[in-house]
């Protein structure tokens, strides 16, 4: 059974690359516009990864992120940021985020960075 990803953005440009990107490799993608529509989804089906932005309007990532982690701990995130402050990055890494890429990325990176999460989380 293909792993389920959650990609969360505001912007549907993104959400809908990652969206076509992740189902051409066989994943079963679900998408979320805010964090609160993350955290609904979340309740509803744990996914096996989560691909989260950084900088939303109403509920940002990191609050999101927070809640997520009360539903489930174990829950494998990899954060999307434009904005390369060390500060929110090291706030992500004390919440759980598994890894973080910078915008604009490079699709065939987060690919493997997606694979290589997936792998390492099976093998727990």
């Amino acid at each position: 059974m293909a792993a389920k990803i959650l990609v969360v953005d505001d912007q549907m440009g993104v959400r809908r690359l990652l969206y076509e990107a992740f189902r051409e490799e066989g994943y079963d993608v679900d998408m979320a516009a805010s964090g609160h529509e993350a955290i609904t989804k979340v309740m509803e089906e744990i996914p096996g990864l989560i691909l989260m932005d950084m900088k939303m309007p109403g509920m940002n990532g990191l609050e999101a992120l927070k809640e997520i982690k009360k539903i489930n701990q174990a829950i494998a995130v990899i954060m999307m940021t434009a904005y390369g402050e060390l500060e929110i990055v090291t706030q992500a890494m004390k919440l759980g985020v598994r890894e973080y890429i910078t915008k604009p990325f490079d699709l065939n990176e987060l690919k493997l960075l997606v694979k290589q999460t997936l792998i390492e989380i099976e093998a727990c």
